[in-house]
């Protein structure tokens, strides 16, 4: 069992910058696609970035490309989502997730197993 811990919400104006953190504990991810998720007011669940366990290959929602990076440092069995020029609409709940079964190229933006109790970010204009 894997339990995730995210950490790094909070309130940013807009053209802003936030790190959010997800500490992975009971297990080593250092062989778990990660991936972000984000559900804002009203709507569903959506995706945002994932991250392959090797080649460090990435994916990323159109919405965020090019102003989040996902990163990861498996020996502090920690993901990271670096979010820059924040807009109002990225306010929303960000979670982070796991998964044991992709491939090592892999960055799935579906079927995640395992995840956390989400971290609040507010961006207001």
């Amino acid at each position: 069992q894997v339990q995730l811990v995210e950490s790094g919400g909070g309130l940013v104006q807009a053209g802003g910058s936030l790190r959010l953190s997800c500490v992975a504990s009971g297990r080593n991810i250092n062989y778990y696609a990660m991936g972000w998720f984000r559900q804002g007011p009203g709507k569903e669940r959506e995706f945002v970035a994932a991250i392959s366990w090797s080649y460090s290959i990435t994916n990323y929602a159109d919405s965020v490309k090019g102003r989040f990076t996902i990163f990861r440092d498996n020996a502090k069995n920690t993901v990271y989502l670096q979010m820059n020029s924040l807009k109002p609409e990225d306010t929303a709940v960000y979670y982070c997730a796991a998964d044991p079964h992709a491939g090592p190229r892999y960055a799935p933006i579906a079927g995640y197993d395992y995840w956390g109790q989400g971290t609040q970010v507010t961006v207001s204009s």
